[in-house]
């Protein structure tokens, strides 16, 4: 078996999984991160239609309505009569990153639009509460918020602040500021950091909101912020179709071997027991 730039050569024909999601959606997602990872330089023109069924072992139909997908995303440029091309402006893989956090976020209120979807005192669920070191009758605010760009919906976001501190989070504040700047104008100043990125299926709610299929795969990004005593002051999950977005990441070597570098955490009940 011979591989070339990330993509498989002179090998048995790759087959999708009928696990769900459609064949050309699952083609689509695969050339996309090909093209992402730069196995076609920009300006490249990407192997036939035949090429494509034979090592993918599709039909012609779902290789179009991939090609057809990658097009409508910005991905490609398809010649009739000569092909598909990559563009020559696909966005690099790994681009330059100079913001911090408290910047990034400042960004995101920047470049997107906020809808208020629920914001609610309430008493929240075990895990949250433990997180966030509550005690059993102490409430908190929820707020639902979803954030676009233009028409395309880009990141759902869960947050939980005790609500001590949480008093001026109202759905009219959140239409005029971001949340963490709600807290900082409280003087709550941000420390420590716990970070968890993991993956989920999105199910009916979540695939609305986001305008993705149902089970389609979604990146969840969990926050546990600490204020400078350490004591935690908010939980955020956010929600993001990898389609239109990524998590970036950009580690010192000074804290390469540190939690900051990130550490893979496998679920206990999968791990085999050591022998003796």
């Amino acid at each position: 078996m011979q591989y070339h730039a990330g993509i498989m050569s002179n090998a048995e024909p790759l087959q999708l999984r009928a696990d769900g999601t459609a064949l050309h959606k699952q083609l689509f997602i695969v050339l996309r991160d090909q093209i992402s990872r730069g196995a076609w330089a920009p300006g490249s023109l990407l192997p036939t239609e035949e090429a494509l069924c034979a090592q993918f072992g599709v039909s012609r139909v779902t290789v179009r309505r991939a090609l057809a997908d990658l097009q409508a995303e910005g991905f490609v440029q398809r010649r009739h009569g000569r092909g598909t091309y990559v563009r020559d402006e696909v966005r690099s893989a790994l681009p330059a990153m100079d913001l911090g956090l408290l910047q990034s976020l400042q960004q995101t209120a920047r470049e997107t639009q906020v809808q208020v979807l629920a914001v609610r005192t309430e008493h929240p669920p075990a895990q949250i509460r433990s997180l966030l070191q509550l005690a059993p009758d102490e409430p908190t605010v929820h707020a639902l918020r979803l954030r676009k760009s233009g028409d395309t919906p880009l990141m759902l976001t869960d947050a939980w602040v005790p609500e001590r501190i949480g008093k001026k989070v109202t759905e009219a504040a959140l239409k005029k500021k971001a949340l963490y700047l709600i807290l900082l104008d409280q003087g709550v100043q941000f420390g420590r950091i716990i970070q968890e990125i993991s993956a989920e299926a999105a199910d009916p709610y979540r695939a609305s909101l986001l305008q993705t299929a149902v089970s389609a795969p979604l990146i969840r990004l969990t926050r546990l912020l600490h204020d400078l005593q350490n004591r935690p002051v908010l939980h955020l999950t956010a929600y993001v179709s990898p389609e239109r977005s990524r998590v970036l990441m950009d580690i010192s070597s000074a804290k390469i071997d540190t939690l900051s570098a990130g550490h893979i955490a496998h679920d206990p009940k999968f791990l085999a027991p050591r022998s003796s």
